[in-house]
């Protein structure tokens, strides 16, 4: 498909979608959709995105369940979740027979267990500017075309510096590394402007055919085996104008671009595209400067790959015996 064809046809805004035609739609084709918000120590911001939510999107009838699954937070998240009304599960204890891996894919993969949804739909839970316009803008395409089977969220980054803000600077992982490699191997996917967003929604029948990587590899591989496995005109993106969320020190970025690298690479060797001749190095050293000094740290930071749920037993036997059948 023409990227710039594709460009024009699958790129929404949210002001295109209304909630409550959007709910008569829901209505008329019996779907059912979930979000689910992953977290780990939101305090500062699960609170009111949650009552958004609930008032919103929820108590309108467009969400008809909302889950947060929680990765052992130390604070007062987990309490938080409750006092709004909502289910919150720890990760830890879905599917316990599979043991637990850390991370953000992690806890995605066994949402995928316990949401009941036709469409699924996740949202980051550190939002400080959350909008119910972000769910309800990735929700639309899938309720209103039956063809469209992933839904990303894209918008405006910036970057806080001492209180202040740099318009569009945030990103840095995204635009240093993840869409310049996207370009080199997958030019068909360049236009996608937030590969790496936390707010996208797809149909439960695809999310469960593909695996999941374990950590912050998640949508990257996620976007990649979508599109693949169904091509890029199932694809769409939404503008929902701008999100501001804590940003994080070079020292946490740079984790995280390597755990993106390995999903990356893995990816382009299961699909043909390269040559693994080595085994990649998990082993990840850490270098901080203080007080004039250099000090190295080694850690192992290694994308696990979760198989797809269909073929998890427990799943199945879950998917044939309950609504969502």
């Amino acid at each position: 498909m023409d990227v710039d064809r594709w460009y024009q046809k699958n790129t929404f805004h949210y002001s295109q979608f209304d909630v409550r035609k959007l709910v008569k739609i829901k209505n008329k084709k019996n779907l059912k959709i979930s979000l689910c918000l992953p977290t780990l120590n939101e305090s500062q911001t699960i609170g009111y995105i949650l009552r958004t939510i609930k008032k919103e999107l929820y108590q309108e009838g467009l969400l008809d369940e909302v889950i947060v699954v929680d990765s052992d937070s130390t604070d007062s998240t987990p309490d938080i979740v409750k006092s709004v009304g909502f289910k919150v599960i720890r990760h830890k204890d879905i599917l316990k027979k599979y043991g637990t891996n850390h991370g953000k894919g992690e806890a995605l993969w066994k949402s995928l267990h316990v949401l009941n949804g036709d469409i699924i739909a996740w949202c980051d839970s550190d939002i400080k500017n959350f909008h119910s316009k972000i769910i309800y803008g990735i929700l639309g395409p899938l309720i209103m075309y039956d063809e469209i089977l992933l839904s990303k969220a894209f918008y405006r980054r910036p970057l806080e510096i001492n209180g202040s803000y740099m318009k569009s600077e945030g990103g840095r992982v995204t635009e240093i590394l993840v869409r310049p490699i996207l370009n080199l191997f997958y030019p068909e996917l360049s236009r996608i402007l937030q590969p790496l967003a936390g707010e996208y929604a797809a149909r439960r029948e695809v999310l469960e055919q593909i695996p999941f990587f374990t950590g912050y590899g998640v949508e990257t591989g996620i976007l990649i085996d979508i599109y693949e496995k169904f091509g890029l005109d199932k694809i769409c993106q939404v503008n929902v104008i701008r999100r501001t969320h804590r940003n994080h020190p070079l020292s946490v970025l740079s984790k995280m671009a390597f755990a993106i690298l390995q999903v990356v690479l893995e990816e382009l060797q299961h699909y043909n595209k390269i040559i693994i001749v080595k085994e990649l190095n998990k082993i990840f050293s850490q270098i901080d400067y203080f007080k004039k000094e250099y000090f190295i740290s080694q850690m192992k930071l290694e994308e696990k790959q979760r198989p797809p749920m269909i073929e998890i037993e427990e799943y199945m036997g879950r998917k044939y015996n309950s609504r969502y059948a």
